[in-house]
């Protein structure tokens, strides 16, 4: 997860009023006053129940597990059952003794009242809200002072192993793969932020967090710094600074003004690292080119220079009027004036459209990415 301040079994045939969060039962978990029985709070928090239309109830419910669960789904957290290690915790792999199930398990960090916050509000949030493009939460753990939460395996990982740092035998993804999750990451915060009600405004999109399942299918996960949008006449959410540097909007690192338009930001920034194989932040870079979003902005007054803008793993095949596309598509998005930048309802419709144009390099032309010239490609040169 690695977030710290930018400054310095659920149903799936839920109805539309499980979209709507209790207000007051997420804004506690905001309070300084969250600190003990926690495992108290989460069982009755993540049993609610909403009333349907038809005037039956629904119940929510996340699975609970037991510490002792969990330590033999990960033969007792072994190291060679480790996927990752963030800010907030490690994930395991592991495989449920009652199911078959295999697992990714997250054991937080006993760090005290901001781990504990995070946690129930990632309970609460994953347990209210489902979309084919959220990691389905199965469960949690509150044993003591252990807190574990249990997701669905995503067994292709983050896009970020599949962008950055690639080991020589894994391929880079190609053009159409890389639309696919651009457009499916877009469905899930348009989700969170037009048919949640409150909006939800994600606050930590970056790739780490984008899991992707089988043929590279995009979820968003890690809830913890989820917060409520503003609702009636109020047009941002006051809070403290919190995210991942580099994916930040500049408005909200200055000020602590969150709304919608901050993970539209944070968005444009994950579209342009797709596009361009770069890290938001790469301090190894030359100057000038340390900051994504910041050596890309003058890139987008020249189209001659769009070619250079492709990750060099694509080898030049991609779609030149779709790399175009996709860029405007960026440059909205990373605008430093945030009314400037487009609603994700918008994001998902230029993306869903680039996605179903198929991009197909054995016939049709493969880019030279030095002048920005195709090249015809016939099958007989594969």
């Amino acid at each position: 997860m690695g977030c710290f301040p930018c400054s310095g079994k659920s149903s799936k045939n839920l109805n539309k009023k499980h979209n709507d969060i209790p207000k007051d039962r997420i804004a506690s978990t905001t309070s300084d006053k969250v600190k003990l029985n926690l495992a108290a709070d989460v069982k009755k928090e993540a049993s609610l129940k909403e009333g349907s239309k038809d005037g039956g109830s629904d119940h929510i419910a996340a699975h609970t597990f037991t510490f002792r669960e969990l330590a033999a789904a990960t033969k007792n957290f072994r190291a060679d059952c480790l996927l990752g290690e963030g800010g907030f915790g490690r994930v395991y792999k592991g495989r449920l003794e009652s199911t078959n199930q295999v697992v990714a398990i997250k054991q937080l960090d006993r760090n005290g009242l901001q781990g504990n916050r995070e946690f129930l509000v990632e309970v609460l949030m994953l347990s209210l809200l489902h979309h084919p493009n959220l990691v389905n939460l199965i469960g949690y753990c509150a044993d003591g002072e252990q807190r574990l939460l249990v997701y669905e395996y995503m067994r292709l990982g983050s896009l970020e192993d599949h962008l950055h740092d690639l080991p020589p035998d894994r391929k880079g993804l190609d053009w159409n793969t890389r639309m696919k999750i651009a457009a499916g990451a877009a469905k899930g915060l348009e989700y969170l932020h037009d048919k949640a009600n409150p909006p939800v405004i994600y606050r930590d999109l970056k790739c780490s967090n984008i899991l992707l399942g089988k043929d590279y299918h995009p979820k968003l996960s890690d809830f913890g710094l989820a917060k409520l949008g503003p609702v009636g006449d109020n047009t941002h959410v006051s809070t403290r600074v919190m995210g991942t540097y580099g994916y930040c909007a500049p408005e909200y690192a200055m000020t602590g003004q969150l709304t919608l338009r901050s993970d539209v930001y944070s968005f444009g920034v994950v579209l342009l690292e797709i596009i361009t194989g770069r890290r938001a932040i790469e301090n190894s870079r030359g100057a000038g080119e340390h900051n994504l979003v910041a050596w890309a902005r003058p890139l987008f007054t020249d189209r001659r220079k769009f070619s250079l803008m492709a990750d060099p793993l694509l080898q030049g095949q991609y779609p030149v009027r779709g790399l175009y596309q996709v860029l405007a598509v960026a440059a909205m998005c990373v605008q430093e004036e945030p009314t400037m930048r487009p609603l994700i309802a918008d994001v998902v419709t230029a993306l869903s459209y680039l996605a179903s144009q198929k991009y197909n390099p054995e016939t049709q032309p493969v880019q030279n990415s030095r002048s920005g010239s195709s090249t015809p490609r016939s099958r007989r040169e594969q």
